[in-house]
């Protein structure tokens, strides 16, 4: 059995929701006669449970970091005034059976496995991903990601160490994330500009001992209301070329990271893992993050309207149909039927 018969098999379960090894199985020998067209044999449950737990999950992780490379070719732009790249960086658990996961113990009765993704603003593409044990901190998988230089970094309060700021800010990354409550800081300077939901717009000095030792510099902290629930935040910047409502409008945006996670979690197979392995659970997340690029690139360069899960559902009903894929996607008549060669040789 080949890697890519199995990467044939994982996103047949991805995409249509197969439930568990076996019934990804049956699936692929019902459709045995056309196999042959995409290289694939047929495989057996034994065989594929084989190579779930043998062979390295690693080959999967190269494929998303080269998949996201054209993808990110084709992918649009955010939707800001600013050239800067904008990443939203957070984590997410992907539930497991404690019975059958013993390894990947969470809690009393509860096992995961935690996603750590930055997301790429353009086009929404997950652009750094790290899978880790589901008890690793949310600041140890920001930190194994290396951010461009000049590109634009939010996060919530969860990664907010000073130690890590400042390495962003020595790498020359900005980032912009919620300021946390018991915070000391002494004020050097205020701008007079506030306009709208902007409170505040001040530039201070972190009073606190130890970033002082560190010596970081002044940072910007932005307070702003919300205007629907009237909340008033405080941001923690060191962004100085952008005004106060931009940087509300940044952080704002961070929630398009947790839609990514809400997305990918009810799209594609993520409960349910085919293996038991620890091997097992990071080829079927991987894949998950390759066939989720698939779909990025297949709205990019198609250039069309659908959303990425109006594709998928298109896919999930076609998967094994002989359909043009453009003419599927834009909702065109299929060609009619016609005889085979083999027919018209018959007669």
């Amino acid at each position: 059995m080949s890697r890519f018969s199995q990467f044939v098999g994982f996103t047949t379960a991805h995409l249509s929701r197969r439930h568990s090894l076996r019934d990804v199985v049956a699936n692929l020998s019902a459709q045995s006669s056309k196999l042959y067209h995409l290289g694939v044999k047929a495989v057996t449950r034994s065989s594929f449970a084989r190579v779930n737990e043998e062979q390295p999950y690693t080959l999967y992780e190269a494929l998303f970091a080269k998949l996201y490379d054209r993808c990110e070719r084709a992918a649009p732009r955010h939707g800001f005034k600013f050239k800067n790249k904008l990443y939203s960086l957070d984590s997410s658990l992907i539930d497991l059976s404690l019975k059958i996961f013993p390894w990947a113990h969470l809690s009393k009765g509860k096992a995961a496995m935690k996603l750590h993704v930055a997301l790429d603003h353009d086009g929404y593409l997950p652009a750094f991903s790290v899978v880790t044990h589901c008890r690793t901190s949310d600041l140890e998988g920001g930190r194994s990601m290396a951010f461009p230089k000049g590109s634009i970094v939010v996060f919530d309060k969860g990664y907010s160490d000073y130690a890590w700021l400042k390495q962003l800010e020595d790498s020359g990354v900005f980032f912009v994330t919620r300021a946390r409550a018991n915070i000391l800081a002494k004020t050097l300077s205020a701008r007079q500009e506030v306009r709208g939901n902007v409170i505040s717009d001040e530039r201070i000095e972190l009073a606190s001992p130890r970033p002082r030792a560190m010596g970081m510099k002044p940072l910007r902290l932005v307070g702003y209301v919300c205007p629907d629930t009237g909340r008033e935040y405080q941001f923690l910047t060191n962004i100085e070329h952008l005004s106060a409502q931009t940087i509300a409008d940044i952080y704002k945006s961070r929630w398009q990271i947790e839609l990514f996670f809400k997305w990918i979690k009810q799209n594609l197979k993520l409960k349910g893992i085919l293996g038991t392995s620890k091997n097992a659970v990071l080829t079927q997340i991987w894949a998950a993050m390759c066939v989720c690029l698939l779909l990025a690139w297949l709205k990019f360069s198609s250039r069309i309207d659908l959303s990425m899960q109006q594709i998928n559902r298109l896919l999930q009903l076609n998967l094994f149909l002989k359909r043009d894929l453009m003419s599927l996607l834009k909702n065109g008549s299929p060609p009619p039927d016609t005889p085979s060669l083999q027919y018209r040789l018959s007669l």
